[in-house]
């Protein structure tokens, strides 16, 4: 969450589409409070999400919960900043 903050995002409350509003969603495994972080999906500006998953190519999904599983685990957190142009 800091390096992103670096890049001028802050905690936002959900994964929901707001017009020029960039999100992130950040996913996490391990017990509650000592996650690790392991994934990052980018909200693109139609509401749908885009996910590198290792060496393949990007995909597109349309929810957060399409990527959870035990190797990425669940998404602990959406950060946001204004849209870029």
């Amino acid at each position: 969450m800091r390096a992103y903050g670096t890049l001028g995002y802050t905690l936002c409350f959900d994964g929901t589409l707001e017009p020029g509003i960039e999100k992130i969603a950040l996913y996490a495994k391990g017990p509650e409070g000592s996650e690790v972080p392991t994934h990052a999906a980018l909200q693109l500006e139609t509401g749908e999400w885009t996910s590198k998953l290792g060496d393949f190519e990007d995909i597109t999904h349309g929810t957060t919960a399409a990527v959870e599983c035990p190797t990425y685990g669940r998404v602990i957190c959406y950060l946001a900043r204004p849209r870029r142009a």
